[in-house]
Parts: structure tokens; sequence; C-alpha cells
């Protein structure tokens, strides 16, 4: 699964922690840090990656427990995305094309 997670954006520690979160269930930094072997600091900059992305979540108490969001509400995050990118793509398209053409063409004439 977390091979699958990586393929869709995230980097192996990410995913390592949002599989981690989504079998064994809401837990504590600490908890997440020592069943995966994590220094603390690569752990909390994960858990903030994977918060900024609406992945996972944390409780408002002191210390937070973390907990994954559902994987297909993840897998809906993935496709907006993916499909935002794709969107802004085909919108800079043409431009990109014709930019391309000018940078040849002079290339062409310099030469």
């Amino acid at each position: 699964m977390s091979k699958a997670l990586v393929n869709l954006g995230l980097s192996g520690t990410d995913a390592e922690v949002y599989v981690f979160l989504a079998v064994d269930g809401p837990q504590r930094g600490k908890n997440i840090a020592e069943a995966l072997n994590l220094y603390k600091q690569q752990l909390y900059r994960s858990l903030k990656n994977l918060r900024d992305k609406g992945i996972v979540c944390a409780s408002p108490e002191r210390p937070a427990n973390f907990s994954a969001v559902p994987l297909e509400k993840v897998v809906d995050l993935f496709v907006k995305a993916k499909t935002e990118q794709a969107k802004a793509l085909q919108e800079s398209r043409e431009e990109f094309l014709a930019t391309w053409k000018s940078l040849i063409k002079k290339e062409f004439a310099d030469s």
C-alpha cells in the first residue's frame, strides 16, 4: 500500500505514516515515531505534510492524537489534484508551444 501511495505522490515516510495510522488508528506522535523508527523531527515534518494535504487529522488536545482520513477520501484528493494539474497544463499548452516555436525560430535565425 505504501508503494501505491508513493506512486500517487507521497514521500516514502509520508506513505508509511499514513498506512500506520490507517491500520492502527489514532496515535500520539511518540507512538508513531517509536513504531516506525523515525526521529521526532522527521515524523512531525511528515505529519505536517500529510495534514497540509488533508490526509491526516490532529486532535485539538496536547499531546495531539493523529488519525488517518479514510483511503477513499485520500484517493479522491489525489484524483482532484491530478485533474487540476492536467487542466492547468492543457490551458497553458498553446502558450507553451508558441514560446517553444519562437525559441526554435530564433535559434535557427541566429545560426
